[in-house]
């Protein structure tokens, strides 16, 4: 299939240099080197939405977009408005606010443009081993887009949610939840470098350890084994760490619906006050999110 790539950030690059395996991809980006980057890889560059929309071609187009959530997303989908015309498609691919999302849905239904919501997940491992995808939108729309999903996901790793937002909210708690797991993780590293044990502690072997047939063996755990891997005691990282959004907008949900969401609630306040006070446990909330998403952190001056 053809598709235009819209956003080449770290995660619009991966899985750009994912899709060119199989599919025509014409790509696009604000600043011109990574339109570079991915054009040695195989896809088409362009570097003016009017470049882009014309190596897409005048047949139903597919335009996906890679971008932060909030104004930069609802800018690009302004611009590429008036490029647009019936039966065209357009993806969202970020994490944006599944209500948004719902928002633009019936603003380009309205004009006969089709849309669909695509939570993304998977880190920057996923450009090798392939993505986790959330997807909402008309049925009809997901079966036709079905070769492009298959291709970029892991075996068993895309799945239809619902109507116009439901990939975007599935996504929401996702996200939620992984805030509540490297939470906990944080903690207990923080527990044993606090124990009577904490000289003779070694956080790299015990993560290790814990990687290889306990209940709590996984991803973000594999992530923290390669971080202490790197960085014993983390001693270069400051306690700093960001949050992208759907921790906030699941918790207003959760007190919204009703539902107890008192862990992963916890879990933003730490990361608040990350930014305010030192500790371990922010260290190695900052350490994973490095790790599995290649989010930036800020290093101990």
């Amino acid at each position: 299939m053809k598709i235009g790539f819209i956003g080449l950030g770290r995660m619009g690059r991966n899985m750009v240099a994912r899709l060119v395996k199989k599919h025509t991809i014409v790509a696009h980006n604000r600043s011109p080197e990574p339109i570079k980057e991915v054009a040695k890889k195989g896809a088409i560059a362009a570097f003016s939405l009017e470049d882009f929309f014309k190596k897409l071609g005048d047949k139903e187009r597919i335009v996906w977009l890679m971008l932060p959530a909030g104004e930069v997303t609802e800018e690009h989908v302004i611009k590429i408005m008036p490029f647009l015309k019936k039966g065209d498609i357009v993806v969202d691919g970020g994490n944006a606010k599944y209500t948004d999302s719902v928002r633009r849905y019936k603003m380009l239904d309205g004009k006969g443009i089709r849309f669909l919501d695509v939570g993304t997940s998977g880190g920057v491992i996923a450009a090798k081993i392939g993505y986790c995808l959330m997807i909402g939108g008309d049925k009809d729309v997901y079966q036709k887009l079905e070769p492009v999903f298959k291709s970029l996901a892991i075996e068993e790793g895309y799945l239809y949610c619902g109507p116009a937002g439901s990939g975007h909210y599935v996504k929401m708690v996702h996200n939620a939840i992984e805030y509540g797991m490297m939470q906990a993780m944080g903690e207990g590293f923080e527990l044993l470098v606090n124990s009577p044990y904490a000289k003779e502690v070694d956080l790299h072997k015990i993560s290790h350890l814990w990687n290889h047939g306990s209940i709590v063996r996984g991803f973000l755990m594999e992530c923290a084994e390669n971080a202490f891997s790197k960085d014993a005691r983390l001693d270069k990282l400051a306690d700093y760490v960001e949050d992208t959004g759907e921790g906030r907008w699941s918790i207003q949900e959760a007190l919204e619906r009703g539902v107890p969401f008192s862990v992963i609630t916890q879990s933003l306040y730490v990361r608040y006050r990350s930014r305010q006070k030192e500790t371990f446990n922010g260290k190695v909330l900052a350490a994973l999110r490095n790790e599995f998403g290649g989010h930036a952190v800020k290093e101990k001056k």
